[in-house]
């Protein structure tokens, strides 16, 4: 395993230096899943919650949250991205809704981050819509799927469909 980046000689949290880093076209996928109840799962397909379409207001949130991932985690840099997509389909168990994203640019520093947060993002937001009709649901199964481009290549999460 390497060192990590975001610590100094003296072990101190730190900014990693790009300035060097070739410019190369980078993308990464993310994914998070809410569970719920099953009538809380078909209130939003059938356009019936109270509070509107609650998937494109969960899909615009995660698009926002990936624009401004590094003012919510202290040591990401600022990124032009050039494109970001989010994903909300209805789980084939009926009960569930999978959250895939998508970041990409062309820079010096890679979009995992970005990819994760409007996962949790959109996820969070469901919730937020859906809570006064279902208190237990679940979020999870939050994590990186594969990510392109940069010094470390192409990564993909193992028993993943990237």
């Amino acid at each position: 395993m390497s060192k990590l980046t975001h610590l100094d000689d003296k072990g101190e949290a730190r900014m990693v230096d790009v300035t060097d880093k070739a410019v190369t076209e980078r993308e990464a996928r993310a994914e998070a899943s809410i569970r719920m109840a099953p009538e809380t799962l078909n209130m939003i397909i059938e356009g019936e919650h109270p509070k509107g379409d609650v998937l494109a207001v969960a899909r615009i949130a995660g698009i926002m949250a990936a624009k401004k991932t590094h003012e919510l985690i202290p040591l990401c840099h600022a990124l032009n991205l050039t494109s970001v997509k989010v994903e909300l389909n209805p789980g084939a168990d009926g009960a569930s809704v999978h959250i895939l994203t998508r970041c990409k640019l062309s820079g010096q520093t890679g979009v995992e981050m970005e990819a994760l947060t409007a996962a949790s993002v959109a996820a969070l937001t469901l919730y937020d819509m859906c809570k006064a009709v279902d208190r237990g649901m679940e979020i999870g199964s939050v994590r990186l799927l594969e990510k392109k481009g940069g010094r470390s290549g192409h990564w993909v999460a193992p028993g993943s469909n990237a």
